[in-house]
């Protein structure tokens, strides 16, 4: 049985008792402030869903989805059981409130009750992707020029940016200052790459970056990076790296970025 939840109080040490579990921990629960605006708040906002399943009077699951409807998509924010009834309970809710929609899944890769649940559906995978969080400052010299978003460059950024499969458009991005800031690579007055950054939480988060081929590895996205770390202070940051992806994972590293182990991600879609 399915039930929309009004309060988590009483919930709460079932939420603690999954969360600690290395197999079932939510990596969109990994602070306080994610456990505020993933769930705590998320109940009374009304483009989150969050419910709870039951089996008799025992609680299984615990879920929290944000909706965009003008995409059509559903992300999950929260899903925390231990149950494969309850994942599928879940499923089965989305497909019937939000037919069509594109559902997209964050999780934990070592969760196997979801992980199996989504493959037999036919869901598309991501590579799974490694948490890094600043730790030490390393002192970056060079010469590469580092702008603020301006709309004189909107143009280069949006032919930048890929936009393919994913929510934070280049629009989307420029839209929403109060959350996001764009950190731009210029040469000769273009614009050759950029970062986006969140810059509202107390954990902060380098979301993307990209650098055209013909400019790599002349140090943009260092440069990038480093401008990230002054403007963000004293905040911590963080970014999520492909995990195969040897050349950013050593980047991240060489700036005082530490992988925080436990908290690797897997993404998956489908559609409703």
């Amino acid at each position: 049985m399915i039930q929309a939840l009004t309060s988590l109080d009483e919930y709460m040490d079932f939420i603690q008792d999954v969360n600690s579990d290395p197999l079932f921990h939510e990596p969109m629960l990994s602070s306080q402030e994610q456990f505020q605006h993933h769930l705590a708040d998320a109940i009374t906002e009304p483009n989150k869903d969050v419910f709870a399943a039951f089996d008799g009077d025992g609680l299984t699951g615990i879920f929290s989805f944000v909706t965009t409807p003008a995409d059509r998509n559903v992300e999950m924010l929260v899903g925390l059981s231990r149950r494969e009834d309850a994942y599928k309970e879940m499923l089965a809710r989305l497909r019937e409130k939000y037919p069509g929609y594109r559902a997209d899944f964050v999780f934990n890769p070592r969760n196997p009750l979801l992980t199996g649940l989504l493959r037999s559906e036919g869901a598309v995978f991501y590579t799974e992707v490694l948490k890094f969080r600043l730790e030490k400052e390393v002192p970056f010299t060079g010469s590469q020029q580092v702008e603020l978003y301006s709309p004189k460059y909107h143009d280069q950024y949006v032919a930048m940016h890929d936009d393919s499969d994913r929510f934070w458009t280049a629009g989307k991005v420029i839209a929403a200052p109060e959350r996001f800031r764009i950190i731009l690579g210029v040469e000769n007055g273009q614009a050759v790459a950029y970062a986006d950054v969140t810059h509202k939480y107390e954990e902060n988060e380098l979301y993307d970056i990209f650098v055209k081929e013909e400019y790599r590895r002349r140090g943009f996205g260092r440069a990038m990076l480093a401008k990230a770390i002054e403007l963000n202070r004293p905040k911590d940051l963080m970014l999520l790296v492909d995990g195969d992806d040897g050349p950013a994972i050593a980047l991240c590293k060489s700036l005082g970025f530490v992988q925080v182990l436990g908290e690797e991600s897997v993404t998956a879609y489908m559609t409703l």
